[in-house]
């Protein structure tokens, strides 16, 4: 039994197929020919056409706690950079290359301008996929996750979940001239941190006292130390210097007796100072 088999066709007088170019597409191609080759106008009607994109994809960061206009700006500059840097000769569209470049300018923002107080960068890494994971759970438990859920969401321990939350207090402050958020009341938050600070005053103490130990003799001023500041018994000191308790008592006397004598005569002379600056002229 014979097989009819039809004769092969012949094809060769067919035109060939062309691909039909999108108009936007052989806009952008001219378009890059002529900023590559320093148009800057041209550069500049580059940036105007894709900045919707540049805008998109600043919108996907939204919610993390940064302006949106800080973010559009990133994402602006990030564009500008893209364009300078893609080549159409790769073959590849100019999304693809642009996204994942403003996508990682804006984390790079995240990381070295999204936080008040800087944490180590694998602190700062593990808080960002604590909030990943805090914002996927959250919409599919419509309830805020439990440390444990996240652990297991994000294989990490319970210390590491709890160490990641404290560490997002870290990418925002409170201005001190915020409401303390009483009703009625208009405090500012700063006038609620005030507290008086005596240090100040013990610091001048100090070295007022460091300036009147001079006139001391060394063993006098060594008693003295060992009895305020190290908190010896006069017995303790006796020991150490091989005298009598009785003895460390007058040389304690005698020493605090000369000490304000010294600090009196200073008070009268700052004050007698202070009496003639008043005196009119």
């Amino acid at each position: 039994m014979l097989e009819l088999i039809d004769p092969p066709q012949d094809t060769s007088s067919e035109p060939p197929r062309l691909r039909t170019e999108h108009p936007s597409v052989r806009t952008d191609r001219i378009l890059f020919a002529r900023c590559h080759a320093g148009d800057r106008r041209a550069r500049d009607e580059l940036t105007e056409r894709w900045l919707p994109l540049a805008r998109s994809v600043a919108r996907r960061y939204e919610r993390s706690g940064e302006p949106l206009e800080d973010l559009v700006q990133v994402s602006s500059l990030a564009l500008i950079k893209a364009i300078d840097r893609y080549d159409p000769a790769l073959g590849h569209a100019f999304t693809s290359y642009a996204v994942p470049s403003i996508m990682g300018e804006l984390k790079r923002h995240f990381r070295d301008r999204g936080w008040v107080v800087r944490p180590p960068r694998g602190l700062q890494e593990l808080t960002l996929r604590i909030e990943r994971a805090v914002t996927d759970l959250s919409a599919r438990f419509d309830r805020a996750p439990t440390v444990a859920e996240l652990g297991t969401a994000i294989d990490l321990s319970d210390e590491q979940i709890l160490e990641g939350l404290q560490a997002r207090t870290g990418r925002y402050a409170l201005s001190l001239q915020a409401s303390t958020g009483v009703v009625g009341e208009q405090t500012a938050l700063e006038h609620m941190l005030g507290s008086v600070e005596d240090g100040y005053a013990q610091a001048e103490m100090r070295a007022f006292l460091d300036d009147l130990m001079t006139g001391l003799p060394r063993r006098a001023r060594e008693v003295l130390r060992l009895r305020f500041e190290e908190d010896l018994t006069q017995a303790e000191i006796g020991v150490i210097f091989d005298v009598s308790q009785m003895q460390i008592s007058r040389i304690i006397r005698h020493a605090v007796h000369q000490l304000r004598g010294v600090a009196d005569q200073h008070e009268r002379m700052l004050g007698e100072r202070i009496d003639r600056q008043r005196v009119p002229v």
